[in-house]
């Protein structure tokens, strides 16, 4: 959930942001324990996990008023979690200037047999831990909890293999 403070405070924030920042806070250690949790929760489930962290929004992104569910939604997009065999891709998106999780899935896992609130309840968890500044634990919460809807809305489909990279990525 994005943060209401003042539209300044949101410019500074974003510009004073950058992968240094975020590189801190997800260590080569806390990457690879991500890693690990979404190749072991793509074990319980046909689905595809993609996590991914971005520091901070572009100056034109933010004159624009772009949202970090427009963002989110982007990046899905540009990194084709939507390409997948049986369309069961799902972002896990964190906007770290804005303290923002978002979780986007894809029309396979989605389309009205996920109740929205299942995808709140992961961002929930996540948000909750990162305010604590546990950033593994609330990054391998949230993708367990993403894994507990896959299992629970199994489309019955065989699993067509791990088509998107395990590893978390980090943008800007």
């Amino acid at each position: 959930m994005p943060s209401t403070s003042h539209p300044l405070v949101r410019w500074f924030r974003h510009l004073s942001t950058g992968t240094l920042t975020v590189r801190r806070a997800f260590p080569p250690t806390v990457m690879a324990r991500i890693t690990e949790a979404v190749r072991s929760c793509e074990r319980r489930h046909a689905g595809e996990i993609r996590f991914v962290i971005e520091a901070a929004l572009e100056p034109r992104e933010l004159w624009s008023g772009l949202t970090p569910r427009e963002r989110a939604l982007e990046v899905f997009s540009r990194l084709r979690v939507w390409d997948t065999e049986h369309n069961n891709g799902v972002l896990i998106y964190l906007l770290y200037a804005d303290h923002a999780v978002e979780i986007v899935a894809d029309r396979g896992v989605g389309d009205g047999r996920v109740d929205p609130a299942e995808w709140q309840l992961a961002c929930r968890r996540m948000r909750e831990h990162f305010r604590a500044g546990r950033y593994a634990d609330g990054a391998i919460a949230g993708i367990e909890t993403v894994a507990d809807v896959l299992a629970r809305h199994e489309s019955g489909r065989p699993d067509a293999g791990n088509e998107l990279p395990d590893a978390p990525l980090i943008l800007r």
